[in-house]
């Protein structure tokens, strides 16, 4: 078996260095209060329910720009959308190196914004959509002239997704949806919703719901607040639907069939965190162990003890093993439809987000007082990294997935 990189990686992610050293970093050095110790305060804006600043996603907009116009940005899609179809295994090595870098424009985990672009919408609507729709949409959502938000949890309704209550009914030529929404992740300039709703069936069943994409200025359509949360600036809004009508061909997948368009999206992004979380835990590790090295404490290096060593190796360690089974769930994921390794990808993404909050937690230990002060990035890790313990299916979901295939429960609903 060959644990190497593939042949063409090393020299991909040497010229996307040079890259982001030449284009990226100057810009970043220019608007630096976004990624010290005020970077929080001059993201967020406060007076307007703790969403980013305008500035703030304009900057992120000019990163996007540049990534593209030098090749960046769609690296992961098929070339007939521009990009260099890059595969599961590559885009795991790319998110964890850019991850690995730690704190920078280049790689935003806060936004999920970086120069090599993550695009779960345009997969969905390359798979799901009508010829009409991925005409309409695809070069859109890659250049940000449309964006879509993501309505499946509700307030009653968060892993439990069968049992959603929003409903959709039909109305002559179209359908008029009521519900309430929550967490709804860049809904503040989403140009749509895809609002998950029931159209059939019964609560608990999976067929009978449909995903719709909703104009965000449907009449009916309204965003009430915006959660704040442990990592702001916030962007995830609750959204209530007062008989918002849109026509027929804004369902995007089959009818009944909803969950599979939303499976995408969440196996599409899994891996990916996975990978991001991986790169940021070694980060954390590897300031670590050079700041061990170079503090000095009772006359002797940091370093010397083993209360400080013994930590370090065990995530050093863990942060092996999980490298080793987000590279073998992404070469798998190239190789098979997504739901055949969704046990794979579920073992991968639960223990590279627990081993990145470990990891950011033990550093700021090392660390001591200044480790958790703001003027270290490791408390925005953390407060990042935290949450993904929770979205795209909270880890106890992921273990449930996994479980369901080591014991054979479910085999009759595949």
């Amino acid at each position: 078996m060959d644990f190497s990189l593939p042949d063409h990686l090393p020299g991909v992610l040497a010229d996307m260095d040079e890259f982001i050293e030449v284009e990226i970093k100057p810009l970043e050095r220019e608007h630096i209060q976004y990624f010290d110790h005020r970077r929080e305060h001059a993201r967020t804006d406060w007076d307007n329910g703790g969403v980013p600043r305008r500035e703030w996603e304009e900057l992120l907009g000019e990163m996007r720009r540049r990534a593209d116009a030098a090749g960046w940005l769609r690296y992961g899609l098929p070339s007939q959308f521009g990009g260099r179809d890059g595969s599961n295994i590559d885009m795991a090595i790319i998110r964890e190196h850019l991850a690995h870098k730690g704190l920078g424009l280049h790689n935003d985990l806060q936004d999920e914004s970086s120069i090599v672009g993550n695009f779960p919408q345009v997969i969905m609507m390359d798979r799901f959509g009508t010829d009409a729709q991925r005409k309409e949409w695809t070069e859109a959502l890659i250049t940000g002239e449309r964006s879509m938000a993501f309505g499946l949890t509700e307030p009653n309704h968060g892993s439990d997704a069968t049992w959603l209550e929003t409903r959709a009914e039909r109305d002559g030529d179209g359908w008029i949806i009521n519900g309430t929404k929550r967490f709804n992740t860049g809904v503040h300039r989403a140009t749509h919703d895809l609002v998950f709703a029931r159209t059939s069936g019964e609560p608990g069943q999976a067929r009978g719901i449909t995903a719709f994409l909703v104009p965000t200025d449907a009449p009916g359509f309204s965003v009430p607040y915006y959660w704040w949360t442990f990592n702001m600036p916030t962007d995830h809004g609750e959204v209530e639907l007062d008989n918002v009508r849109v026509p027929a061909d804004a369902v995007l997948g089959e009818l009944d069939r909803g969950l599979e368009v939303g499976q995408t999206f969440l196996h599409e992004n899994r891996i990916r965190q996975a990978a991001s979380s991986l790169g940021a835990a070694q980060y954390c590790i590897d300031r670590a162990v050079a700041y061990a090295g170079e503090r000095s404490v009772f006359g002797k290096p940091l370093a010397v003890n083993q209360a400080v060593q013994w930590p370090l190796v065990e995530l050093q360690t863990e942060a092996q093993m999980v490298r080793l089974l987000v590279y073998y769930a992404a070469s798998h994921l190239d190789a098979n439809h997504h739901m055949e390794v969704s046990d794979k990808v579920s073992m991968a993404n639960y223990r590279a987000n627990r081993l990145v909050c470990e990891a950011a937690d033990r550093a700021m230990q090392v660390f001591g007082g200044v480790g958790y002060s703001r003027h270290e990035p490791f408390e925005h890790i953390y407060r990042h990294h935290r949450r993904y313990r929770i979205t795209e299916g909270a880890e106890e979901i992921q273990i449930r997935r996994v479980a369901q295939r080591l014991f054979g429960f479910g085999r009759a609903a595949r």
